[in-house]
């Protein structure tokens, strides 16, 4: 049974119906497995514990925010 584990800031149920669909889709085309066969995963953590450049990506996109 292949995993497919996703991890990513909170998004809509739409975009996860995307991803679950679309990764699902190029991991059978890929690997020739049935579709049946795949999970996919996806764990959604807050923007405050997801950091780049040293920064949290709630402070970035709270920074970009202002600066539009």
């Amino acid at each position: 049974m292949p995993v497919i584990d996703v991890t990513m800031a909170p998004t809509s149920v739409e975009t996860k119906r995307a991803l679950i669909e679309r990764l699902t889709a190029d991991a059978i085309e890929i690997t020739k497995i049935p579709a049946v066969e795949f999970t996919v995963l996806i764990h959604e953590l807050d923007r405050e514990s997801i950091g780049r450049s040293g920064r949290t990506c709630a402070d970035i996109m709270a920074e970009m925010k202002a600066a539009q």
